[in-house]
């Protein structure tokens, strides 16, 4: 079952500094060969009203529990605080 991560509240420089640490260089992710494990279905990020976001949704939990053991580290060294919104999809179409 797909799963949903929706990022806490960051910047877009937090979210580049990220990249660039999942990376190695990029300030952008742009294929699903740029995440560090494989599971990935789909990245979203942009510019909020309030703040930059972020929606993944991963193809399961074990995939996304794969990416957060090396997310959750980058993002607290880049100062993002709070945990991001872990949900199943009840639904997942992509075109």
């Amino acid at each position: 079952m797909p799963i949903v991560l929706i990022s806490p509240e960051f910047t877009q420089e937090q979210y580049e500094e990220t990249n660039r640490k999942l990376t190695g260089a990029k300030s952008r992710m742009e294929s699903p060969a740029d995440w560090p494990v494989e599971g990935l279905l789909a990245h979203i990020a942009g510019q909020g009203e309030r703040s930059f976001r972020v929606v993944d949704v991963w193809e399961s939990e074990e995939a996304l529990n794969r990416f957060a053991e090396i997310l959750i580290p980058i993002l607290r060294e880049a100062g993002v605080e709070g945990d991001p919104e872990v949900y199943p999809a009840l639904t997942y179409v992509s075109a």
